[in-house]
């Protein structure tokens, strides 16, 4: 199942994409250079949508490991807190 972010961050790419084209025909280093960045800000949301329906992924199916992730995270951050 694909998470939104991963849906969005393609859309963003692929505009990214005609912009960068769109900008090197007309000869705009400024809209080539933007869609540039929003190829990068797409991929960028596309990576951070696969890693969260993994995470979401793994948690279901393996409830117990995750709360022990969870769990041992907050052991961690309660410990550096205490400094």
């Amino acid at each position: 199942m694909m998470d939104e972010n991963e849906i969005e961050g393609a859309a963003q790419e692929l505009g990214g994409k005609v912009q960068d084209a769109v900008g090197g025909m007309a000869g705009d280093a400024s809209t080539q250079a933007e869609g540039k960045w929003n190829q990068a800000a797409g991929k960028a949301q596309q990576t951070f949508g696969a890693a969260a329906d993994e995470i979401r992924d793994n948690v279901v199916d393996k409830p117990l490991t995750a709360l022990a992730v969870a769990a041992g995270l907050f052991f961690v951050l309660g410990f550096l807190a205490r400094r």
